[in-house]
């Protein structure tokens, strides 16, 4: 992800997002990678700079150093054109640069901006990645320097040279510390700017990932239900269509009404993909839709009981995840169970809600085109409440599941009943 994006939280991208256009470029570059063009501006720019400084320390040091004759000029040229390779080669032009300005100090010549070509190199090198290379080559330089100042003046221009001063070593001292402090800052910067869009991108494929899972148990638990429907109906209006005319009439009806709900809830959840962050078109489904499920089992001929009343003012989460937990339970039933009876409650037991949905069995091992899924989506939807889901056959037969799930309301308080009572926890035994 771009650092010009952005963040992953929806929060506008960093300072350095907005800066300019050179800064962008230098923070997307990867480290230790070239960019794709020459730094032809920068290094231009850097050139005039560096020989005019050195024409006016030349004049200010007349009489200490030696001239700066066109061999000098060269040197300071070829010290900063190396700098134009310093993203492709940083480790070879951190070494150049280095030996040019020990040349350009043995031979006598003004100090001034040639530190700078050194600088911009060991700087390029940091942040490639070549810290080693960076501090030895200003080790190298410092060395030569050492040398010419305290010992090789003697045999090396201008002639009648003197030692140089603590005072100039402290300045010389101050630039290597300074550069090298400067570098290792950026370089500590670039690399935390890496890890937030690392982390920023990885943040983006999680989000995506969540979102498909969503939309997958959506689909699987409105299909799954409604094809379970139209199966049974199907295989009811294909038996009594020559001896019972009218209930092959019914079982075609219910198959019409049971369809066309199952394309109305699949194209609410493509239209949010189609057009993410609009508010849906018509409101999720919750437990206040329960009277639809037993009629449609009903027409199944699956006869459901429901005992309790759902707690009143539902999270919207929560109570979109109780529906679907009950819908695939009662499509379970549906499918699997030699039961034509099924049994719902609900309650409220201290924070949270209370769902259980049993039939007598046994099973028939039939799938009737079932995934497998239905059971892991029900666990991943109370999970992602902080919820559980228990299933499994009881011990005097058929088949249980029960669903626990927080239960709060938008203040925070537990949710009452319709009539504003707290329910008990419904269980029978």
């Amino acid at each position: 992800m771009d650092v010009r994006q952005e963040s992953g939280d929806g929060a506008p991208g960093r300072w350095w997002g907005q800066g300019p256009p050179w800064l962008r470029r230098w923070a997307d570059r990867e480290p230790g990678r070239g960019g794709g063009r020459w730094p032809w501006r920068s290094t231009l720019l850097l050139t005039v700079f560096v020989l005019g400084g050195s024409n006016f320390a030349a004049h200010m040091q007349r009489g200490e150093r030696a001239l700066l004759d066109p061999f000098g000029r060269v040197l300071l040229i070829l010290a900063c054109g190396l700098l134009l390779w310093r993203q492709r080669y940083p480790v070879a032009v951190v070494f150049g640069t280095a030996v040019v300005t020990a040349v350009y100090l043995g031979a006598g010549y003004p100090y001034g901006p040639v530190f700078f070509t050194v600088a911009v190199a060991c700087f390029a090198a940091v942040i490639a990645g070549h810290r080693r290379a960076a501090w030895t080559a200003l080790a190298l330089l410092c060395a030569v320097h050492l040398l010419v100042a305290h010992w090789l003046y003697r045999w090396l221009p201008p002639s009648g040279d003197a030692p140089a001063s603590f005072g100039q070593e402290i300045v010389v001292t101050g630039w290597v510390v300074a550069i090298v402090a400067v570098a290792e800052l950026a370089r500590a910067r670039r690399e935390q700017w890496a890890r937030e869009r690392a982390e920023r991108a990885q943040a983006a494929r999680r989000r995506a990932d969540e979102e498909r899972l969503r939309i997958a148990r959506e689909l699987h638990d409105v299909l799954a239900h409604s094809l379970s429907v139209i199966n049974v109906q199907a295989g009811v209006g294909l038996a009594l269509l020559d001896g019972d005319p009218e209930q092959a009439r019914t079982a075609l009806t219910t198959i019409k009404s049971a369809s066309k709900e199952a394309l109305g809830e699949v194209r609410q959840v493509l239209d949010s993909l189609r057009t993410p962050g609009d508010a849906p078109r018509a409101p999720a489904p919750g437990l206040d839709r329960l009277p639809e499920l037993v009629e449609q089992a009903a027409r199944a001929g699956l006869t459901v009981d429901v005992a309790g009343q759902p707690p009143r003012r539902l999270p919207p989460g929560t109570d979109l995840a109780a529906f679907r937990i009950v819908q695939e339970a009662l499509t379970n039933v549906v499918r699997h169970s030699g039961s034509r009876h099924a049994r719902v409650r609900l309650g409220q037991d201290g924070g949270t809600l209370r769902l259980r949905v049993d039939d007598d069995g046994p099973a028939t091992g039939a799938e009737a085109g079932g995934s497998g899924n239905g059971l892991a989506g029900m666990r991943e939807r109370a999970a992602a409440l902080g919820g559980t889901i228990e299933a499994g056959p009881r011990l005097d037969g058929g088949f249980r599941v029960l669903a626990v799930l927080p239960l709060k309301t938008a203040t925070g308080t537990t949710a009452g009943t319709a009539d504003g009572t707290e329910t008990e926890s419904g269980e029978d035994q």
